[in-house]
């Protein structure tokens, strides 16, 4: 069966950047979704671990590119206008993977 945090992890990953991208990128939706579908290489960290995927546990401040170092690396991204949609995609998949550690 079809768990509640796993509705909300998944739309928050799939739906949400969509409408994102077609509400605030109109003229370049396409480019801003796939640049938050990217994104998601971010997880490739958790191949790192051991092991790779323990169902419970926490991304944030487990996996490399999910700690708050590497966050404040992409806070400062916001600044810069050739990177600014990749790092509001990656601070969005950490307030997404939050969210899952919350549920």
């Amino acid at each position: 069966m079809i768990s509640i945090k796993f509705i909300v992890h998944y739309s928050l990953h799939f739906i949400v950047p969509f409408l994102f991208a077609i509400i605030f990128f109109r003229k370049k939706w396409k480019t801003v979704y796939i640049i938050f579908l990217l994104s998601m290489l971010v997880d490739l960290d958790h191949l790192l671990a051991n092991p790779i995927f323990q169902e419970n546990r926490c991304s944030i401040n487990f996996h490399p590119l999910h700690t708050f170092w590497a966050m404040a690396f992409y806070v400062v991204g916001l600044f810069f206008k050739k990177t600014r949609i990749l790092c509001i995609a990656l601070l969005f998949h950490m307030f997404t993977d939050y969210l899952d550690c919350l549920l």
